[in-house]
């Protein structure tokens, strides 16, 4: 779900909020597939470096972890619409 930051001007504090449904719906329709795309790649470079110290050289990656993170370089194959972007199936870490 896509996150609204809320800033107040008196105290500069800064909060993220998850949009409403009818927000999301709102924000969806008006995404371009270039930011859709980017947001999509942002998530699965992050996920990626949550397991990159597994790949070390000093590390045995196990397979279902190789293919977990082969999965999330695949990601993006195919995607060409914004529909699908939004439709798109993570692979589950094990």
């Amino acid at each position: 779900m896509t996150k609204r930051t809320i800033v107040n001007i008196q105290t500069g504090a800064v909060t993220q909020v998850d949009l409403t449904t009818e927000e999301q719906s709102a924000y969806d329709a008006g995404i371009s597939f270039d930011d859709a795309i980017a947001q999509l790649r942002e998530k699965r470079d992050n996920l990626l470096k949550q397991t990159d110290y597994l790949a070390l050289s000093d590390q045995t990656l196990s397979s279902d972890m190789t293919t977990y993170r082969q999965n999330l370089r695949d990601l993006t194959n195919g995607l060409d619409t914004v529909e699908k972007v939004n439709n798109v199936t993570w692979p589950t870490k094990p």
